[in-house]
Formats: C-alpha cells, structure tokens, sequence
C-alpha cells in the first residue's frame, strides 16, 4: 500500500523581478522585531515574565498620553449624561 501514498509537492515560487530579501510572501507583522514576547516558543512562564518586564519599562510619555484620553472621554461622557460638571471647578 505504500505504492499509493501521496506527498504534498512543495514549489519555490520566486517572482521575476522581486529584488528584496527572503520571501515577498511571508507574513510577518511589522513590530514583531521590536516586540521580545515574540519569537522562540517559550514556556508560559517566560512569556508572562517578559510581558511584565516590557510593562515595567514602558514609555512614561505613552502612559500621560492614555491617562489625558482616559480623562477627555470620561468629561465628554459626564457633560453627555448632563452631570453637574460645577464640582470640578
């Protein structure tokens, strides 16, 4: 029965002008360089331990920016709902 076993034919389709590295057709998001929880399968340990040091060294400047949009949102939501804004002031 050997005889009918098929294999998957693998092609190696380089286009005709394409001039960059590797692949054109690999998918590959555009941060994963940047990013250290991607990459080598590790446990799920290393992982949670790697995304809580980037956490721990994050951008300050980011976390001000998110607090100010946090705080927009929340005033345009109170002023939508008409609530008495006077004891902010």
């Amino acid at each position: 029965m050997g005889f009918f076993k098929k294999t998957n034919k693998k092609f190696d389709y380089q286009p005709r002008y394409y001039k960059g590295e590797g692949s054109p057709y690999k998918i590959e998001h555009k941060l994963d360089k940047f990013r250290t929880t991607t990459g080598k399968s590790k446990g799920l340990k290393s992982k949670f331990s790697d995304a809580v040091n980037d956490l721990k060294t994050s951008d300050k400047v980011t976390n001000k920016t998110i607090i100010y949009i946090i705080l927009i949102l929340l005033f345009v939501f109170l002023y939508v709902i008409d609530f008495d804004l006077s004891i902010f002031l």
